[in-house]
């Protein structure tokens, strides 16, 4: 590592380590509502875009237990998808 990155890390990590759970936090509720949008169609609201989105399913399954859980749902709301 030369001296320029090592300075760069080092004002990356002063100016973002104090910020870093709100970033983190600011990512997840991000992401939750996108998740939202993209299972609109499957919970019962009713959607436009439910076609184009319908495709981006399978990349939200992965994180659909921690998903439903941070929205209060103790159980999958999906019938199809049983994760607990």
């Amino acid at each position: 590592m030369t001296r320029w990155s090592k300075f760069r890390a080092g004002l990356r990590e002063f100016y973002v380590g104090p910020y870093r759970n709100t970033f983190a936090r600011e990512r997840r509720d991000e992401d939750d509502a996108f998740a939202v949008v993209v299972l609109g169609e499957a919970l019962g609201v009713p959607d436009p875009a439910a076609f184009y989105t319908v495709e981006l399913m399978p990349a939200l399954l992965e994180d659909f237990h921690g998903w439903h859980r941070r929205m209060g749902m103790p159980r999958s709301p999906l019938g199809h998808v049983a994760c607990c």
